[in-house]
């Protein structure tokens, strides 16, 4: 198996190593990856005494992904438990159900530990668990004896070692649980933070609600002014259209008064409003007449100064064929 793979890889290192520290089977656990594959390992597992696990062991496979330790593995149980579902990967928070919650220092000596500390706890309806009555566990427990795996022919019957007085399983139990506890309170953990971030999340639509809120009932408090003057205007007659007259006298305006009204009018509203003068003056239109002349003027110097070169040159060339002719 050395020569297949890249004894440089970090996960075929750490694969390696952990195989040779599981090699020999204990009374409580035993791991060894296929002779074909260094990424896929079977495992047997004790069921934890004084459960309704007591008495069994049980089977399954651990697949790897080639990024080990950085990533969890897949855990899928082979024996009919109660506990898990067979052939299906399990939901736990040392698998690759839960990557959030996997550390790298974490090893398969700690995923199967644990997988002993989770059998006697509550499915609660996650991926790949069962909630069996205990009669069934018991039964299934015995059972579990009689299983042999056709994959790697492991039999459960020889795949640990025997218990002894002297086993003192206690030990095993209680860091099994210990372990199991602290596994369950980081998922925990991470289950909690996930709920905060979630509740974070919900609470700034609300936010963003109060602010427009506030922003809408600023602009309606800005709007109303401006639609008062707008009721307003009407009732003094300031848009509507009304007949020009003296005030004086009370009559009609000529027409050149008009335009003299109109005019001022329109400059008290230049000086009163900024905003509605051009930024830029129009430049004064420059006289068109004296450009007029001076350009016709141009055309007739240059017509004449035409006309002498040509009537030059008719004189000249004469004046040739007159002195070859003598």
């Amino acid at each position: 198996m050395e020569n297949k793979y890249n004894l440089k890889s970090p996960a075929v290192k750490r694969l390696m190593k952990e195989a040779a520290e599981l090699r020999d089977p204990t009374e409580h656990y035993h791991a060894q990856p296929l002779e074909d594959n260094l990424f896929e390992w079977h495992f047997s597992v004790r069921g934890p005494p004084d459960s309704d696990f007591d008495g069994g062991v049980y089977h399954g496979r651990i697949v790897l992904p080639p990024e080990y330790p950085m990533k969890p593995p897949s855990i899928i149980l082979l024996t009919p438990n109660g506990r898990f579902e067979v052939g299906k990967k399990i939901c736990l928070s040392i698998s690759g159900h839960h990557p959030e919650t996997w550390q790298p220092s974490w090893s398969i000596r700690t995923a199967l530990i644990a997988i002993i500390g989770f059998m006697p706890t509550k499915g609660e309806g996650a991926i790949g668990s069962l909630d069996y009555t205990p009669e069934e566990r018991r039964a299934l427990a015995k059972k579990s004896q009689d299983f042999c795996c056709e994959a790697c022919g492991c039999s459960m019957r020889s795949a640990l070692l025997a218990l002894t007085p002297n086993s003192n399983p206690s030990a095993e139990d209680y860091k099994a649980k210990e372990l199991a506890q602290q596994i369950n309170f980081k998922a925990e953990s991470s289950l909690s933070r996930q709920a905060s971030e979630s509740g974070g999340a919900e609470s700034e639509p609300s936010t963003l609600t109060e602010g427009d809120t506030s922003t809408s009932a600023s602009q309606e408090a800005s709007e109303a002014p401006q639609a008062e003057q707008a009721e307003a205007s009407p009732a003094t007659g300031i848009e509507g259209p009304q007949p020009a007259v003296t005030p004086s006298t009370g009559l009609p305006l000529s027409p050149r008064q008009r335009r003299a009204q109109q005019h001022s009018q329109q400059g008290q509203r230049d000086g009163r409003d900024p905003a509605s003068r051009p930024a830029f003056a129009p430049a004064p239109r420059q006289p068109l007449d004296e450009s007029h002349a001076g350009s016709a003027v141009l055309i007739v110097v240059l017509t004449l100064a035409l006309a002498a070169l040509i009537f030059r040159r008719i004189y000249l060339a004469n004046e040739y064929k007159f002195d070859y002719e003598l």
